[in-house]
C-alpha cells in the first residue's frame, strides 16, 4: 500500500452562493465519503482547513531571511481548502477514490513520500 494525500480545491465563496438546504446536503455527502472510506481503511487522516484570509505565508529571501505576509502562497480562483491521506494499492485506485468526491471542488491526487525505506506508487 501507498500513501497519496487528496487536495481539495475550491473557492472560499462557494457555500456561500449555494442555497442552504443545498450547501448542508453537500457537507451532509462529504460527511458520508469521510465515513464510508475511513471505515474502510482508505482514509488515514485528514482535515478542512480555515479560509484563506486565515492564511499567512513565510517566504524566504536568497539570503534566507523570512518574511511574513498575509494571504495564501498564491493568488488563485482555487485554493486548497482541505486535505485526506490516504492508503491505495496504486495511483489508479487513489484516483477512483478522488473520483467519488461529492464536494464541489476538484481533487489534486499527489504520492506522498516513502522516507521509512519504502517508494510510493
Amino acid at each position: 500500500m501507498a500513501k497519496f494525500i487528496l487536495l481539495f480545491a475550491g473557492d472560499d465563496d462557494v457555500e456561500a452562493r449555494l442555497p442552504k438546504a443545498e450547501s448542508d446536503e453537500v457537507y451532509k455527502r462529504i460527511g458520508e465519503w469521510f465515513a464510508t472510506h475511513g471505515q474502510a481503511g482508505k482514509i488515514v487522516g485528514g482535515e478542512e482547513l480555515q479560509p484563506r484570509n486565515t492564511a499567512k505565508t513565510v517566504r524566504f529571501d536568497r539570503g534566507g531571511k523570512p518574511t511574513v505576509t498575509d494571504g495564501p502562497y498564491m493568488e488563485a480562483k482555487e485554493l486548497v481548502g482541505g486535505y485526506a491521506i490516504v492508503e491505495a494499492a496504486d495511483l489508479n485506485e487513489a484516483i477512483e477514490l478522488a473520483k467519488g468526491w461529492p464536494g464541489r471542488s476538484s481533487v489534486e491526487v499527489r504520492p506522498l513520500v516513502d522516507h521509512s525505506g519504502g517508494a510510493t506508487a
